[in-house]
């Protein structure tokens, strides 16, 4: 593109976009009169349960969709189909391409524009749930905690004693730490912005990891790859989804809005409910969080924190 041939009128226009923020809180949900249980049923994944992705295929439909190619990439998209669970994947923008704009490069951010105004709108958003998932000590101070260290803190209240494990790295990074830090995050993010926002940000999340996953043609060694294979995306995808359903029944549940002041007490039983969808798991037996826990009292501060937090893409 010959950004010099932009003409002055259209230019301003640009940067006043790139200037805005907004955001829809409003999304229609149902009451909780309207229908009291909204939690998922279904269980959430361990992609350490399975050996391949023809195994997971056993378990999850995978469907892809082909629409063409657009600078040498495959455009489409994957659908999931997992125990009543409905969710898919399209081509897009990575979470790359938020991170050059972030760095303060006006022709990405021109880019990114054009390829995604979600993005280029909802900046402000989207980089206060940047914060979130990551510890921050230069911002928040040294000892910082993120949706992380909740993920964390159910494996380290899990009773070993009687909890099912069907091999070892179950108890890994890519075994249960990594289902309940997807479902954590994902609940959180649509519980405290919408779940609109949630999806957007595991979607460029999935696509900077892998964006052979919306057509499925893999090269033999993301197929045999230890650390990052497709079925450890696709149950990320599946738990995503899982995350951002309770995610929603806890909004209804609690009544939480953009303006809901977050303390020990409401994180406290927030968590605990998550804890009984992990249970589905196998037959895992949870220490439940107290509201004492100073893990809870910081990221309840945090969370409080970045509600007012104004700045954009300024952190790296």
């Amino acid at each position: 593109m010959n950004y010099t041939a932009i003409g002055a009128p259209l230019f301003f226009v640009i940067l006043l976009l790139i200037t805005r923020s907004c955001f829809n809180q409003g999304e229609d949900l149902p009451t909780a009169d309207q229908k009291i249980d909204l939690m998922p049923t279904c269980k959430p994944l361990l992609a350490s349960r399975f050996k391949d992705l023809d195994d997971l295929k056993k378990v999850v439909d995978i469907d892809y969709e082909v629409y063409g190619e657009k600078d040498g990439e495959i455009e489409g998209l994957v659908r999931l189909s997992y125990d009543g669970i409905e969710t898919e994947l399209q081509s897009g923008i990575s979470q790359d391409d938020i991170i050059k704009v972030r760095d303060g490069k006006i022709m990405d951010a021109v880019d990114l524009m054009i390829e995604s105004p979600y993005a280029i709108r909802n900046r402000v958003y989207l980089n206060k749930i940047y914060k979130l998932a990551r510890r921050r000590p230069l911002i928040f101070g040294e000892g910082d905690v993120a949706f992380y260290d909740l993920a964390l803190a159910c494996v380290s209240n899990m009773n070993f004693d009687y909890t099912y494990i069907q091999t070892a790295r179950d108890t890994s990074e890519k075994g249960f730490i990594n289902t309940y830090n997807h479902i954590i995050a994902q609940a959180l993010i649509t519980t405290a912005f919408s779940k609109e926002m949630a999806d957007f940000v595991a979607d460029v999340h999935e696509l900077k990891n892998m964006p052979e996953l919306i057509h499925g043609n893999f090269s033999v060694e993301q197929l045999v790859d230890s650390n990052n294979n497709p079925v450890d995306n696709y149950v990320d995808i599946v738990n995503n989804e899982i995350g951002q359903e309770i995610g929603i029944a806890l909004k209804v549940k609690y009544g939480i809005s953009s303006d809901t002041e977050w303390d020990n007490v409401l994180l406290t039983a927030y968590m605990n409910e998550i804890w009984q969808v992990f249970c589905k798991i196998s037959d895992v037996v949870p220490k439940p969080f107290v509201i004492q826990d100073p893990l809870l009292n910081k990221i309840a501060k945090k969370i409080n924190r970045v509600r007012y937090d104004l700045t954009y893409f300024s952190v790296k």
